[in-house]
């Protein structure tokens, strides 16, 4: 017990089990990382709900994490599961001196969140991530989050934030890179067109293939790469087939975080299908890997060098064929958001408090 140590609490739906797990969660991982980087001093606590599936507590980058297990807890087990994540909260309370909480996404974590730190005067925090600003999260209304606890990760977030649930985040944190983690920039860039992401249905990766099928029609010798699995991957794999893309198209699976950004340093473009999306880390690091993106969703009201924005699929094939018919496409590194400044906003948060 060190009631005189600062104590922070991060509320997740999920976390790494091992500091090898580069994929699970990476914004968020990235953020916890860099905050005990940046502040040794804090004791940080993170009480993951559903992933790991075992109940455990190690330690991850000088991190406790108390794992609950809930991954498959429904009904009634789902609220057991509530009550000893709120249990322990008033453990670490009694124990340490807890300065504030914060909750990834606007939902179970954040409902938890809001309640134990209003019955105990503690100031509690909400990044909205992407999927919790729709409005089918009907976790809001049990909420009731006021603008000043609300954390958007970016203009398009808080926007769709307002607009379905007629709450205004008073904060704005975006999505941010590590650049301490990418190599040197890479002068030879062999591959045309890059895919990054789970294929989940939202991710809309069969319109990739299609895409990717449409470019080959004009560009027969193209070279393309995914990375990532997911619940779609068996319908994916069988589109590739159908469409005669094995060659121009390769699947890779899930790849550690470093790799992936590797590759993106040797690619020309990154396509980003999802019709919806809070801001993508993968289009950030491409961004800073000094590859052009092109998506459908706008993250920010401000437009962004070498991120393009279309409406349809026809356009995004267009855009894609436009840049890479141009031999002098630029390749420079385009740096957003950091995460050591990311970091110190969330902090700064607290000491507000």
């Amino acid at each position: 017990m060190n009631k005189s140590e600062q104590t922070l609490v991060i509320l997740s739906p999920a976390f790494p089990r091992t500091e090898s797990e580069t994929a699970w969660l990476p914004s968020q991982q990235l953020l916890v990382k860099e905050l005990k980087n940046q502040f040794p001093q804090l004791n940080i606590i993170v009480l993951s709900f559903l992933y790991p599936y075992e109940k455990v507590e190690y330690n991850w980058n000088d991190v406790k994490v108390v794992a609950f297990g809930g991954m498959h807890k429904r009904k009634l087990k789902r609220l057991m599961l509530w009550r000893s994540v709120w249990k322990k909260l008033k453990k670490i309370k009694k124990q340490n001196n807890l300065i504030g909480i914060f909750s990834f996404w606007c939902g179970e974590c954040a409902l938890i969140g809001k309640w134990f730190g209003k019955q105990n005067k503690l100031n509690h925090y909400c990044w909205i991530c992407g999927q919790d600003a729709r409005k089918t999260n009907r976790y809001v209304k049990c909420i009731r989050p006021g603008p000043n606890e609300l954390v958007a990760i970016s203009d398009f977030v808080a926007e769709e934030f307002y607009k379905t649930h007629k709450i205004k985040p008073a904060h704005l944190i975006p999505n941010a890179i590590d650049k301490k983690m990418f190599p040197e920039l890479s002068v030879v860039r062999d591959i045309d067109v890059i895919g990054v992401g789970s294929f989940s249905y939202q991710k809309n990766f069969d319109q990739f293939v299609l895409m990717i099928s449409a470019l080959k029609e004009q560009f027969p010798s193209i070279k393309a790469i995914h990375c990532g699995s997911g619940e779609d991957e068996g319908n994916i794999k069988a589109l590739v087939r159908k469409l005669n893309l094995s060659e121009a198209l390769s699947l890779l699976g899930v790849v550690q975080h470093s790799e992936v950004l590797r590759l993106m340093q040797g690619s020309k473009i990154l396509l980003h299908p999802s019709s919806y999306e809070g801001f993508s880390t993968v289009c950030l690091e491409a961004l800073y890997a000094g590859a052009h993106v092109i998506s459908f969703v706008k993250p920010m009201n401000h437009d962004i060098k070498n991120w393009h924005i279309v409406k349809t699929k026809e356009e995004m094939v267009s855009k894609a064929a436009d840049l890479l018919q141009k031999t002098d496409l630029s390749h420079e590194r385009v740096m957003l958001f950091s995460i050591e400044d990311s970091a110190k906003k969330f902090m700064q948060l607290l000491d507000k408090r």
